[in-house]
């Protein structure tokens, strides 16, 4: 099974990569065109697409096999048969599932990476989906969804990757050597589409214009009507412990949503504490949780990185989200396995354009991951010790409290671990007007070092801005990730226009080139909700009488 989905990754990575080059092709047609008129690709064509990418070489071999095609689809149709080609070899070289069937941490990494690779297709098949209704006046617009949702793929093949972190054996460096074709191609392709929005800027000369007064109107009408069947419609399933709904639990629920959802499937949950862990699958798109209180209607779990047959942080998660459009309201998340237990998920979200109101959640370490996608939380609790707000969404959190719990006494605290991989990648957490604090049992035990973040991955990016930041944070703000230099000249970290006495930037990790001092107001705004995750034709925000500022707040 983990075979065939090594594969169809693959495939999917190179529909993409073929797609924007035969958008690519299609927008360029009347500067290439052979005598007879039709569109050809050449080694100097193939060469030009492939000059962005990092693999070149991949990328060359690849495409080269397409120069006789005329046809987007026998394009696409050639790539497809190359990539099926290399990768098959690679798998045919390995007898990795069989050495792992034995060990069950090895075996739960292996089923992680089967669902990634499922999420992962999905989202490619999406991208393709998308430039099949092909819209130059939207092309910024559909560059945006392609560079998300890429930026995915590469998220799920790194996570798969970090599943074997605690496996024995050498399973996880035989999983690199048989992801390393497929984890090129899908680079390549996130790098062709960056390369693709700005040659589109550049030839036609289209740039996203600001909102004018007229059309933010609209906007905001349009996403509110779409918030008012939210608000005032009649709930379409109630999950209450005592009976007096229709479900007696969540997962029940969840399975009267219809697939690929079009219209908000409201699920009311009524106060109680559930201990059951939860998934909104894929298919279930436009899902919105709305309990009776943050602290009333609560869904619990202990799993960690520790209990027994769990190999993957990715499993360890109390409820997960991969549906698209999923909205969470006054409902508390909450992981109760303790810091002994290491990664322990209170909230996975993968979804893109989801959205987390009023909500709490509680855990000790990797409290929070915003996995992938576009997402923005507002007014939110977030609690933890150790990287407890981690992942590599584009993810924005506006008016939330950001809290330090008491660790282990060998440990330090961390608020962040933001995880791009590329520095292509949309993912970036952005800390918008929000409070940073720690918990009163932390500030009553011996003091230990507690940072804003670090960089997990090697493009980490982060941003604070407009937030209280107390003084229990260490003046240094930042931390390595180890006794390595690892991240700390490619991450991005900057802080802007914060307040509070650990706001201070005069002993601030001046030697990280990572680090930027004095960003701009330019570079600022462009992590404003309403550039940086919602612009114009996303439209996704506001939405269900959430509070939401499109740029810098007042504070």
């Amino acid at each position: 099974m983990a075979n065939k989905k090594v594969v169809i990754g693959g495939i999917a990575s190179i529909l993409v990569v073929a797609c924007v080059v035969a958008a690519c092709v299609t927008l360029t047609k009347n500067d290439e065109t052979s005598s007879s008129g039709q569109v050809t690709t050449s080694t100097k064509s193939v060469e030009s697409m492939c000059q962005p990418t990092p693999y070149k070489q991949t990328c060359e071999k690849t495409l080269s096999s397409a120069k006789n095609a005329s046809d987007p689809k026998d394009f696409i149709k050639v790539a497809f048969e190359a990539t099926v080609t290399d990768i098959k070899n690679a798998i045919m070289n390995t007898d990795l599932i069989m050495q792992a069937a034995s060990d069950p941490k090895t075996k739960d990494a292996l089923h992680a990476c089967e669902e990634l690779f499922d999420l992962a297709i999905e989202d490619l098949r999406t991208s393709v989906s998308k430039l099949d209704s092909f819209d130059l006046s939207k092309i910024k617009d559909i560059v945006d969804d392609l560079k998300t949702w890429l930026s995915a793929v590469v998220a799920y093949e790194e996570t798969c990757l970090d599943a074997f972190e605690k496996t024995d054996g050498d399973t996880g460096e035989k999983m690199v050597k048989l992801l390393n074709t497929t984890r090129e191609l899908s680079i390549n392709g996130l790098a062709m589409v960056n390369s693709f929005g700005e040659m589109i800027t550049q030839t036609t000369g289209l740039s996203r214009k600001l909102l004018t007064t007229t059309e933010e109107s609209s906007f905001i009408e349009a996403s509110n009507r779409k918030l008012l069947q939210i608000s005032s419609a009649k709930p379409n399933a109630v999950v209450a412990q005592d009976g007096s709904g229709q479900y007696k639990t969540i997962k029940d629920a969840l399975k009267a949503v219809p697939k690929k959802n079009a219209e908000p499937f409201v699920i009311l949950i009524k106060a109680g504490i559930y201990k059951e862990y939860v998934e909104v699958e894929k298919g279930m798109t436009n899902v919105v949780f709305i309990g009776e209180g943050s602290t009333k209607t609560k869904i619990t779990g202990n799993k960690g990185a520790k209990t027994p047959g769990i190999g993957s942080t990715w499993h360890t998660c109390t409820v997960g989200v991969s549906g698209e459009g999923f909205v969470a309201r006054d409902i508390g998340f909450e992981n109760t396995a303790g810091p002994t237990l290491e990664q322990a998920v209170a909230l996975r979200v993968n979804a893109d354009k989801a959205v987390i109101y009023n909500c709490k959640i509680d855990g000790y370490q990797d409290t929070l991951y915003a996995h992938s996608g576009r997402q923005f939380y507002r007014d939110c609790i977030i609690s933890g010790t150790i990287d407890f707000l981690f992942g590599d969404a584009a993810a924005v959190f506006q008016n939330c409290k950001l809290i330090v719990r008491k660790p282990l006494d060998s440990q330090n605290c961390m608020v962040t671990a933001q995880g791009r991989t590329t520095s292509g990648s949309k993912g970036a957490i952005v800390i918008q007007n929000c409070e940073i604090k720690a918990d009163p049992e932390f500030l009553a035990a011996p003091r230990k070092p507690a940072y804003l973040g670090r960089p997990w991955k090697e493009y980490s990016r982060t941003i604070i801005m407009q937030s209280f930041i107390d003084g229990f944070i260490d003046p240094a703000g930042w931390s390595p990730w180890n006794a390595t230099d690892f991240g700390l000249h490619t991450c991005w970290y900057a802080e802007y226009q914060n307040r509070g006495p650990g706001a201070s930037l005069d002993k601030r990790v001046s030697h990280w080139r990572g680090y930027q001092r004095g960003i701009s107001g330019d570079v600022a705004n462009s992590f404003t909700a309403g550039q940086f995750i919602n612009p114009s034709g996303s439209s996704f925000l506001p939405k269900a009488d959430i509070p939401y500022e499109a740029g810098m707040m007042k504070v």
